[in-house]
C-alpha cells in the first residue's frame, strides 16, 4: 500500500531517515475501518524496511499487556483494586494495586532496563513512594501486572496476549525474537545489553509487531466496538488518574501529560494541535496514537536506542497526522 492520503506525514517520516535521525522508518496510518496508508523507509545496514517487518516496540508493550489485565476485569476475574501481594505473596507492601501498576503510581523503585530476574526485582524493589500519592514512569511494574493476569487467568500471559491477537488481527504480535525483526542501533552506547534484554520477554517493554498488527489494535480500539475491550471499558482507561499528582522524571507535569489504565493521554502537550490523543511510545523511536475525535490512528516503527539524543521530535508528526485526518 503506498502513502496517498496524509503525504505530509510521510515526507516527515522520509526525512527522519534522510537526514540520518533515523535508520529506518515504517509508518502506517489507519481510522475505524482499517489501515489507509503505510510506507517504509530506510535500511538496517543492508536490510531494506519493508512496511511489514517486525520490530521491537520496548513501551508500546506496556498498554497492550494492560489490555490483557482489563479484559480480566471484565470477565470478572480480576479488579482494578486488587493487591499485587495478592498475586505475589513475598511482595510485601499491601498498598500496591493493579490500578498503581497501570497509572505508574506504584511506587517501586525502577531497576536497569536490561536487568535479569524480573520476579526478584519486582520484590526486592525499594518503596520509591507511598503508592498512589505520585507519579514516575515504571517498566517493572508491569512484572506485577503480568503476575496479576497469570494468577487471575490461571493460564501464562504469552496465552492471555495471544487470546487479544486472535480477537483483534494481530498475527505479528509475540515476545518471541524468531520473527526476524530489525537490529536496535545505539544500545550498547548507551550502556544497555539488548540481547540480554530481548531474552527477557519483559511484560513491559519486549513485544515484537508489525506495523499492520498495530494499525488492527488502533483500528478496533477507534471503532470501540468490543473487539479489544467493551466500550466501557475503553472509557476507564482513558480517564486521566495522575491528575494533581506529583510527577516525577521523566514525565514531569510540564510534558502535559497524564496515566490512564496503562495509557499516555498527552491532553497539554505544548507542541500539539490536537490533544485528544492516547497512546504510547517506546525507547528505540516507536510510536503509537490514537485521535478517537478524529477517527485516526498511527504506527511509526524504528530502531534507534533514544533517538532524542539525536534530534528526533515525534510531535510534528502528530500534527501531520491530526492536520490529514
Amino acid at each position: 500500500m503506498t502513502a496517498t492520503k496524509h503525504p505530509n506525514a510521510f515526507d516527515w517520516a522520509r526525512r527522519q531517515v534522510d537526514t540520518g535521525i533515523l535508520p529506518t522508518a515504517v509508518l502506517g496510518i489507519a481510522t475505524s475501518s482499517g489501515t489507509t496508508d503505510v510506507a517504509a523507509f530506510g535500511a538496517s545496514g543492508s536490510r531494506v524496511a519493508r512496511a511489514d517487518d517486525a520490530y521491537p516496540l520496548f513501551s508500546i508493550t506496556k498498554p497492550i499487556v494492560g489490555l490483557t489485565a482489563l479484559r480480566a476485569v471484565e470477565r470478572g476475574l480480576l479488579a482494578l483494586d486488587a493487591p499485587l501481594a495478592g498475586a505475589v505473596p513475598e511482595f510485601r507492601r499491601d498498598d500496591v494495586t493493579l490500578t498503581h501498576l497501570l497509572s505508574h503510581t506504584a511506587g517501586i523503585a525502577e531497576p536497569p532496563l536490561d536487568a535479569t530476574g524480573l520476579r526478584r526485582l519486582l520484590v526486592d524493589g525499594a518503596a520509591d513512594f507511598a503508592a498512589g500519592s505520585m507519579s514516575r514512569y515504571s517498566t517493572i511494574a508491569f512484572e506485577g501486572v503480568s503476575a496479576l493476569v497469570e494468577g487471575a487467568t490461571g493460564g501464562t500471559l504469552d496465552a492471555a496476549i495471544g487470546d487479544l491477537a486472535a480477537d483483534v488481527g494481530m498475527p505479528g504480535l509475540t515476545f518471541d525474537r524468531d520473527c526476524n525483526p530489525h537490529p536496535v542501533f545505539g544500545a550498547a552506547e548507551l550502556g544497555v545489553d539488548y540481547d540480554g534484554f530481548a531474552a527477557l520477554r519483559h511484560p513491559g517493554a519486549g513485544l515484537f509487531a508489525t506495523a499492520a498488527d498495530l494499525l488492527a489494535l488502533g483500528s478496533a480500539l477507534l471503532r470501540d466496538d468490543g473487539t479489544a475491550v467493551h466500550p466501557t471499558t475503553r472509557a476507564a482507561m482513558l480517564r486521566p488518574l495522575t491528575a494533581g499528582l506529583p510527577k516525577l522524571e521523566p514525565y514531569p507535569a510540564q510534558r502535559g501529560q497524564d496515566w490512564g489504565l496503562g495509557w499516555n493521554l498527552r491532553h497539554s502537550a505544548p507542541g500539539l494541535l490536537e490533544r485528544g490523543v492516547f497512546g504510547h511510545g517506546g525507547w528505540a523511536g516507536t510510536e503509537f496514537w490514537i485521535y478517537p475525535d478524529l477517527d485516526v490512528c498511527f504506527v511509526l516503527l524504528t530502531n534507534v536506542a533514544s533517538p532524542g539524543r539525536l534530534g528526533f521530535n515525534a510531535d510534528p508528526l502528530f500534527n501531520a497526522v491530526a492536520a490529514g485526518a
